[in-house]
């Protein structure tokens, strides 16, 4: 391992500056050697380059191949596209990894270990869309395409089994909506079939489920789940809605894994209503840079985070107040950082 390591860092919009700090905190604490070369994206884009992902920090990305990204904002109905969506394109990020671990006890439910994999770059989240007009209405018809190939649920399904095997996981649960999509989703689940049956037959449990059914079932008992693949959409909402399961998005880590870049980010949104306040709670961040170090093969120091995460939690009982704590962004970061001391 070199004694630096090369990496994009993009503080984001909002409270994306104040959780990045954060972070950044607990990183230099933990001794972790990354050397980063700072851009920008979303509203700061705009603001800096008139486009919400300026060429520089696309070339940042390439020469690094490796980034941390806080929340960007991205209009809803109108203005640009996600950054989010188009940095997962440039960069052929075709797997995202959402954890959803339980670090504070006492919730609805404990000791929840499950990892959503998600396709990154097909399906009706993409975005592929038009309107066509009709009588002077311009937004008279609203058309979204959605498209899945074998290929990509190939590459998707493969990283999904290996990651499982690898993590010592048990068993792989296929989520699709090949009842209704039967050619769009019935692809995935076909392919998913293929997949198992041809290289992990034997090696890992697996089973496949309607999404409205595992749905359901997360709610009800999702202590049956391990690992759920699935596809862009399913997999944008299935992951959000296990992140509920352990305290909602504030804890929720995610990754964007390529074959050539990977970009690790906290899941939530900017929240523009508290930034500059200094209350909000960067664990997703904190949480997302120990994956980004265990990308980097620097697994202590990954494991040495999350420790530390667990202990301020919840044995020195420092919280943001959205964790039922009084400690702001700074004083969070203080005594992460106190930890790893």
């Amino acid at each position: 391992m070199p004694q630096t390591i090369p990496a994009t860092l993009i503080p984001g919009d909002g409270i994306g500056p104040e959780i990045v700090d954060a972070t950044l905190a607990v990183l230099d604490a933990v001794g972790a050697p990354f050397q980063w070369d700072r851009q920008v994206a979303g509203l700061g884009g705009i603001a800096a380059a008139g486009d919400p992902l300026p060429k520089a920090t696309l070339d940042s990305i390439r020469t690094t191949r490796l980034a941390l990204k806080g929340p960007l904002e991205t209009p809803s109905g109108s203005g640009y596209r996600s950054s989010n969506v188009r940095l997962r394109e440039e960069f052929q990020l075709y797997a995202n990894l959402r954890p959803a671990h339980t670090v504070i006890p006492g919730g609805r439910y404990d000791n929840i270990d499950l990892v959503i994999v998600r396709e990154n770059l097909e399906g009706l989240y993409i975005g592929h869309e038009h309107y066509v007009a009709i009588d002077g209405d311009p937004h008279a018809v609203a058309m979204a395409t959605g498209i899945n190939t074998r290929a990509g649920s190939r590459r998707l399904l493969e990283f999904a089994f290996e990651h499982a095997i690898a993590t010592g996981r048990k068993k792989i649960t296929v989520v699709h909506k090949a009842n209704i999509m039967k050619a769009l989703t019935g692809i995935f689940l076909e392919t998913a079939q293929q997949v198992y049956d041809a290289k992990y037959k034997g090696r890992i449990q697996f089973e496949t489920i309607i999404v409205d059914a595992c749905a359901m079932k997360l709610v009800l008992n999702p202590y049956q789940f391990d690992v759920v693949v699935t596809t862009n959409l399913f997999g944008d909402i299935l992951s959000d809605l296990v992140a509920g399961l352990v305290g909602g998005l504030g804890m929720a880590p995610g990754a964007n894994i390529g074959t050539d870049a990977a970009i690790f980010e906290a899941v939530h949104g900017s929240a523009p209503d508290i930034a500059g306040k200094g209350i909000a709670n960067p664990t997703a961040l904190i949480l997302a840079a120990a994956m980004m170090l265990d990308h980097v093969k620097l697994h202590d120091k990954a494991e040495r985070v999350r420790r530390a995460v667990n202990e301020t939690l919840n044995i020195d009982n420092v919280r943001t107040g959205d964790l039922g704590g009084k400690a702001g962004t700074a004083a969070y970061a203080q005594a992460l950082v106190k930890r790893l001391g």
